[in-house]
């Protein structure tokens, strides 16, 4: 499987032959797998393991005390077992996902009424889960930048100009999951093709995910090797491109193909957290295809955040 791992030093201090070399490795890497691991991206590894400590004394509390701050997909606040079902979005029929989350959106509302009330609603931090909103707003200050960067970053892979892809993220919605993953003490002996979460791609554009290495952990689909193992490195975050950076350069680069293994009959009580930061665009903005020679599909434009809607709909279990 070929998915590298990029240090991002040189692309951001480098000189123009460093950063042309970044950005080919980068381009190389999206036409196959759609998966990067970054390392060199400045986010405090401290911070990561601070935010996970905090959101499991939340994720471990009895489920009536978290069931005051549950929410819908797409939402803010916890979304409990059995909400969610990731390959629905594929027309693949799964049991539900075996995780809980806590999810958040963008604190800065809209002008435009229309838009807030589809998009924008206050984020819900749970009081029993002490400092999680100033570790988070550290957290998705940082995953702002770095998302800034990346896009910046696959401008010049793609060819474009460096503001391709950034002009059309002045206010985003983006989205930020903390995932929690128990073992099967928890959620019990896992179904027939049910998994942590069931194989997808994701919706937007760029994902920047922390996560842990586990039997029942991440894995790639590529076409030439089939369901493998991600890669991991503790000190990279790794990166994925989602449906609408596909279909914006007309399937040049791939939607990163992935699913999370259920708990392993073998170290049935894993538990595993990934903090996972949804890269996502401006309310309103139009996707189109990136034409040939650089595209290889033209695909119909399509407003982002109706794509989103669609696909947020898609994997909610009713």
């Amino acid at each position: 499987m070929t998915i590298p791992t990029i240090d991002l030093r040189p692309w951001l201090t480098g000189g123009s032959a460093d950063r042309a070399a970044v950005a080919r490795t980068v381009d190389r890497a999206l036409r196959t797998a759609g998966f990067l691991l970054v390392t060199g991206h400045g986010v405090d590894p401290a911070l990561r393991t601070r935010i996970r400590a905090a959101a499991r004394a939340f994720f471990t509390l009895p489920a009536p005390v978290k069931e005051r701050y549950a929410a819908k997909v797409g939402g803010r606040g916890w979304l409990g077992p059995g909400a969610e079902a990731n390959a629905y979005s594929e027309g693949t029929e799964t049991p539900p996902d075996l995780k809980e989350s806590l999810t958040f959106a963008t604190d800065r509302p809209f002008d435009d009424p229309a838009v807030n009330a589809e998009w924008y609603e206050p984020n819900v931090w749970p009081a029993e889960a002490a400092g999680l909103k100033a570790l988070c707003a550290d957290y998705l200050a940082r995953m702002e930048e770095l998302t800034n960067r990346l896009l910046t970053l696959l401008g010049e892979a793609l060819g474009e100009e460096p503001d391709f892809f950034t002009r059309h993220m002045s206010h985003p919605t983006y989205g930020f999951n903390i995932n929690w993953y128990p073992g099967t003490d928890v959620v019990g002996t896992p179904r027939p093709g049910q998994f942590r979460i069931g194989p997808h791609t994701d919706f937007g554009t760029v994902t920047v995910l922390d996560r842990q290495s586990g039997k029942g952990g991440l894995q790639v689909f590529t076409d030439a090797g089939g369901w493998a193992d991600a890669p991991y490195d503790p000190d990279a975050l790794t990166v994925n491109i989602g449906d609408l950076m596909a279909r914006w350069t007309g399937d040049r680069w791939r939607s990163g193909r992935h699913r999370v293994l259920p708990p392993p009959a073998d170290a049935p009580a894993e538990e595993l957290m990934s903090l996972v930061y949804f890269g996502e665009c401006t309310p309103g903005t139009l996707v189109e295809s990136v034409p040939a020679p650089v595209g290889r599909v033209a695909y119909e434009p399509v407003d982002s955040h109706t794509y989103l809607r669609a696909k947020l709909d898609s994997i909610t279990v009713a």
